[in-house]
């Protein structure tokens, strides 16, 4: 269960975790990525699913100093893609025209130090990130998205947890022996029941 744990993680998106932090990969661009709901939340953070909806802010601190002097653009769009938490840049491509899902769009702007746009979800959903950098020599842009959801961040590893517990108790009836004898018992043939007596 725990293995398979590393490949979903990169599976969702460009944001993984990374010690205590959450790490946005944009080309060879990196930066600490966070998400804040401060009418609710605080000053907690979150890696990317808000566990509610209203004002938010989305954060990234540079790690990668070329960020400072970068246009950086960053799109939120409804997910339609129907692939949930596993889309990827070429479900999004696939998608074609943007603008009639886009619920924010921040136009290419400069921000030294660190990005923060700001955004009220009204109502919870699906949604995928779109992060872009334009490149250094101005041919061309990278990119990263990340799929999220507000208002809702699903059964988190609990479903895994419990298959993982009723996998370690079907061993452990299959190796005490208690299956076996069970089937046993459901193959013996049937006796004659108790009371009938023949004339």
């Amino acid at each position: 269960m725990m293995a398979c744990a590393p490949g979903l993680t990169l599976a969702h998106g460009s944001v993984t975790p990374d010690a205590d932090l959450c790490i946005i990969q944009i080309g060879y661009f990196k930066a600490h990525f966070k998400v804040y709901l401060p009418e609710t939340h605080q000053h907690e953070d979150f890696c990317e699913d808000l566990p509610g909806i209203g004002n938010s802010v989305f954060v990234m601190e540079y790690e990668h100093d070329g960020l400072a002097n970068a246009p950086i653009d960053f799109r939120i769009i409804r997910n339609v893609t129907g692939q949930g938490r596993f889309t990827n840049l070429g479900h999004v491509e696939e998608l074609g025209d943007l603008e009639k899902i886009t619920v924010l769009y921040h136009p290419a702007a400069i921000q030294p130090d660190v990005f923060a746009v700001g955004h009220v979800f009204d109502v919870p959903g699906e949604f995928v990130g779109i992060v872009s950098v334009v490149r250094p020599d101005g041919e061309g842009r990278y990119t990263a998205v990340f799929p999220f959801e507000a208002g809702h961040t699903g059964y988190g590893y609990w479903p895994w947890v419990i298959a993982g517990l009723l996998l370690l108790q079907l061993n452990y009836l299959w190796m005490s022996g208690r299956i076996t004898r069970f089937r046993q018992r459901l193959e013996a043939p049937a006796t004659q029941a108790p009371g009938v007596h023949d004339g």
